[in-house]
């Protein structure tokens, strides 16, 4: 079995690659997210545990999540589902993913280091194997969580910048920077400032709009009510005048 560590604290990645059943049983019937202390698997691990982030079976079938079986099986995925990337909007596929419980069927497993052991691992938890981080916090409120700066300081100014070099001949490198996600300016107050100008003129023109409907139907009402009174008071003098007619005869 292939055992991908990493080790967030360094930033360092290593792989083992051992063939003894007996030192790889301690993962056997571990589920995804579960630490498991490595102490059998040799003395350099004594103290070690390590969180079971994943891993793939012999024919390369990833585990996944919340499927809590120890073989393969098919399911319908579709779109936010791990294990499947959605090519168009609503489509679902039937696909063969690994159960999240660790068998004797895998190939590889990704450890993530948790806790340090007695003794240092060269090439993944030394000193030597630490590796600088290549980008910085891009949100606004990262940046002033990560240098701890106040709601007056400008994230801007604090932004992690790298150095690109050209791939022109005899080009000076030259450094990139990301822009600032969540940032709320002038511009971007005085643009809410004014989408709420908008709706508020935008509902006083409803208002004054549904107030001239209503007075129109009440005036509609109105003349119905008027040309209905009209129409029974005519009806009602034509019934009065036929009996008159009626005994001159």
């Amino acid at each position: 079995m292939k055992l991908n560590f990493a080790n967030p604290a360094t930033g360092a990645q290593k792989s083992y690659s051992i063939d003894d059943d007996r030192r790889t049983r301690i993962f056997w019937e571990k589920r995804m997210s579960q630490e498991v202390e490595l102490d059998q698997l040799g003395d350099e691990f004594k103290g070690y545990v390590a969180r079971i982030g994943g891993g793939n079976d012999k024919q390369g079938f990833p585990m996944k999540q919340g499927v809590l079986v120890p073989h393969r099986v098919s399911l319908l995925l579709g779109e936010n589902s791990s294990c499947y990337r959605q090519r168009r909007t609503g489509e679902r596929r039937r696909k063969s993913v690994r159960g999240c419980i660790v068998g004797p069927d895998m190939q590889a497993l990704h450890l993530i280091i948790v806790k340090q052991g007695e003794q240092d691992i060269p090439g993944l938890t030394d000193a030597d194997s630490v590796v600088p981080k290549r980008l910085g916090p891009k949100r606004a409120n990262h940046i002033r969580k990560f240098f701890n700066l106040t709601k007056k300081d400008d994230p801007r100014q604090f932004v992690v910048r790298r150095e690109v070099q050209s791939k022109k001949e005899g080009a000076k490198p030259y450094t990139k920077a990301p822009k600032v996600q969540r940032l709320i300016t002038a511009q971007r107050l005085q643009r809410k400032r004014h989408l709420k100008s908008l709706k508020v003129r935008k509902s006083e023109v409803q208002r004054a709009q549904k107030a001239e409907y209503t007075k129109l139907i009440a005036k509609r009402q109105a003349d119905m009510k008027t040309e209905r009174k009209a129409r029974t008071a005519e009806k009602k003098a034509r019934q009065q005048a036929a009996p008159v007619s009626a005994a001159k005869v």
